[in-house]
């Protein structure tokens, strides 16, 4: 049986990665998954087929679903807030279906 929860994305430099992952557990995520990125935005093009120079300005993107969605909606905020006002990155909501809603 599905449930209704909300996903978490957010897109970042790698160096931002261990903070949102604090953010996200004091927020309540019970779970997360980093994937490493690549794109274009307005500050730059980060290339995914060629070695960075210096590893924490490559990009990851992480996901976390909630199954609860003003957690999600109150951890994303939080994380715009204090980490992208001088960080470049993106931080998105998307309501999704789940099945085990207890592990959200």
């Amino acid at each position: 049986m599905f449930s209704n929860a909300t996903k978490l994305t957010v897109i970042a430099e790698r160096l931002l990665q261990e903070r949102i992952i604090e953010m996200l557990y004091a927020g309540g995520a019970k779970g997360h998954t980093v994937f490493d990125g690549s794109g274009k935005g307005e500050h730059s093009n980060r290339r995914g087929d060629r070695a960075a120079v210096i590893h924490d300005f490559t990009i990851v993107q992480l996901d976390v679903v909630f199954g609860n969605s003003d957690e999600a909606r109150k951890v994303a905020e939080d994380i715009a807030d204090t980490l992208f006002v001088d960080y470049a990155g993106i931080v998105y909501l998307t309501p999704v279906e789940i099945i085990r809603a207890k592990r959200f």
